[in-house]
């Protein structure tokens, strides 16, 4: 092959390299040697046009016998000549297939394909519980609002149900032009990458061929929850286009202020009153808990502000197990109006006080109450 140029070596390959041989051989090359690659290097990029032309010519079962006979490329078949987008044999097929991946997204891919596959919206609904929802877990039945097949025309759009094909596209839902070295697509603007279009639209969806409907969603909310929580639903967002998946909904919780309850992560805390005699002589009372009423032993002389922890009566760890706990803190409540007996008893009391200091606090209280 004096006097011409080697293909099989500028690829690298036998003579007796198959198909599947030199493809692979070429997609190694052309990623080691593209231009974007390697900017401003010049050897690399005619590396890259000798590596095109080699495979443009062996890639053609016609074009590679006539290459092994006469030791020549057919006449006029060019190599690069007039660029990327003419004369290009199999390299204009081929490149979609190595670059489509690494410069798709860039450059808006390559258009072979037709309107993509494309993953629905992810929708998101705001649901308020309260604090024993929360607590305990729920179930609510929520409307989400999504898009769906118009009914009246099928969800094609048209008044009549037929779409004709796009003629900015001629139907293959893509546009492509010259960017460069490169033959772009672009999803086509007439027709939405659809590939066609409504002549006649239908009056329900405005040419649409989809609607927003209320549709309804059961939502499990497992205990422990709180604000700002988050529950992914798979595949109860938006539906997908052109056969692509649905998105996903996000239900985020707002768990309201309780009045009684205040809630630290997974603790719970409230206040309670006591009458003088309960914090003075002690008492067994009962407060409310997330699940029921609950015991607190008051010992004698409790003094306002005092906090009795109750251990696992708080809120579910979410994801995890056990119990935070529930905080108890005391106050003693001081009445407005006292009758003349209570005065006379707090008179007594003080009495009391001034001439036995040393008495037990506890046993005052008795001798008070004793006497009357």
């Amino acid at each position: 092959m004096a006097g011409t140029k080697d293909y099989y070596e500028t690829l690298g390959v036998s003579k007796e390299a198959t198909d599947v041989e030199l493809k692979k051989a070429y997609r190694k090359l052309a990623m080691q040697y593209h231009p974007d690659r390697n900017p401003g290097d010049n050897e690399c990029e005619a590396k890259f046009k000798e590596i095109n032309e080699a495979y443009s010519c062996l890639s053609d079962s016609n074009k590679r016998a006539h290459y092994d006979r006469f030791g020549s490329a057919e006449p006029g078949m060019g190599g690069f000549g007039g660029g990327f987008g003419a004369g290009m044999g199999g390299f204009s097929a081929d490149f979609t297939d190595v670059f489509d991946n690494i410069f798709g997204d860039f450059f808006g891919g390559f258009g072979r394909r037709g309107a993509s596959h494309t993953r629905g919206s992810d929708l998101r609904y705001d649901l308020e519980i309260d604090l024993f929802e929360a607590a305990t877990g729920a179930e609510h039945v929520i409307d989400v609002m999504k898009w769906e097949n118009c009914p009246t025309c099928e969800g094609t759009g048209s008044k009549s149900k037929n779409r004709t094909k796009c003629t900015e596209c001629n139907g293959r839902g893509q546009v492509r032009f010259q960017q460069g070295f490169f033959s772009v697509a672009r999803t086509c603007s007439k027709c939405g990458g659809q590939g066609t279009t409504v002549s006649d639209p239908c009056v329900d969806c405005s040419g649409e061929g989809k609607k927003r409907n209320p549709r309804k969603v059961s939502v499990k909310i497992p205990p422990g929850v709180d604000t700002g929580t988050r529950l992914k639903m798979t595949g109860e967002g938006e539906p997908g286009e052109h056969g692509g998946p649905p998105g996903d909904l996000y239900i985020v919780l707002g768990v309201k202020r309780h009045k009684f309850f205040k809630r630290e992560g997974d603790n719970i805390y409230c206040e309670v009153p006591l009458t003088f005699s309960q914090a003075a002589m002690g008492a067994d009372i009962e407060v409310p808990g997330l699940q029921g009423d609950l015991k607190v032993k008051i010992p004698a002389g409790t003094q306002p502000g005092t906090a009795f922890t109750l251990r696992g009566k708080g809120m579910p760890r979410l994801g995890h197990r056990g119990h935070g706990d529930q905080v108890v803190l005391v106050n003693v409540a001081v009445p407005k109006n006292l009758s003349r007996k209570q005065k006379e008893l707090i008179e007594e009391f003080e009495k009391i006080s001034k001439e036995n200091p040393h008495e037990d606090f506890k046993t005052r209280i008795k001798n008070i109450f004793a006497g009357s």
